[in-house]
């Protein structure tokens, strides 16, 4: 019994070691002209998933304003963009049987990035993101070594990262004078992407 209670210890400390939530240390990406305006997360249809631990509403709104705000405050540029993000649903992962009974720690969310100088959306439909947690022991659950917090706080460090990529990706459309052909190829949301994330939730039903 006490080697047990050491093993998990153990695996706590080795999850807490390599599961990010924190400050963001990784390098900058180009984001073109970006600069952060208004961070809005709201979740007015926040469903829990199958086999989750339970989380607070206001928790999970909180800790992704702080992951945003934290990789995004980053970026001193002059093409000012607002985020609206609508947390969805979410499974925290229970204590329970190492990859049987829990479930992968998930978050669903939808983003929409707003053009200040335009006055309106750079994305006409809403671009969801699934997100899982950080890969920490083969074979260990979150949810035997992780709290709820810890999760949530792990889950909204990888939604913002994703966003980050996602910016990038469309860093052309972030700067001055875009031209019409560079324009009509961003923020577009490609076939695979949707059948991967559509993949991802059938995984998590």
């Amino acid at each position: 019994m006490i080697r047990l209670a050491v093993c998990i210890a153990a695996l706590a400390a080795l999850v807490s070691c390599t599961a990010p939530s924190g400050p963001v240390s990784d390098p900058k990406k180009d984001l073109g002209d970006f600069v952060l305006g208004h961070n809005i997360v709201v979740a007015p249809q926040f469903q829990r998933g199958p086999l989750s631990r339970p989380a607070d509403k206001d928790e999970f709104i909180a800790s992704m304003k702080n992951a945003v705000d934290a990789r995004f405050g980053r970026y001193d540029g002059d093409r000012v963009v607002h985020f609206g993000i609508n947390i969805s649903g979410y499974v925290l992962a229970q204590n329970g049987v190492p990859l049987v009974l829990s479930p992968k720690s998930a978050l669903i969310i939808t983003v929409t990035a707003w053009d200040d100088r335009a006055g309106g959306k750079f994305n006409d439909e809403a671009r969801e993101f699934v997100v899982l947690e950080s890969f920490t022991t083969i074979g260990v659950s979150s949810g035997m070594t992780m709290t709820a917090e810890e999760q949530m706080a792990n889950l909204t460090y990888n939604a913002a990262k994703q966003i980050e990529e996602w910016m990038h990706d469309n860093r052309a459309c972030l700067a001055d004078n875009v031209p019409p052909e560079v324009q009509k190829e961003c923020w577009k949301d490609s076939a695979q992407e949707r059948a991967e994330r559509k993949k991802q939730l059938d995984e998590l039903r």
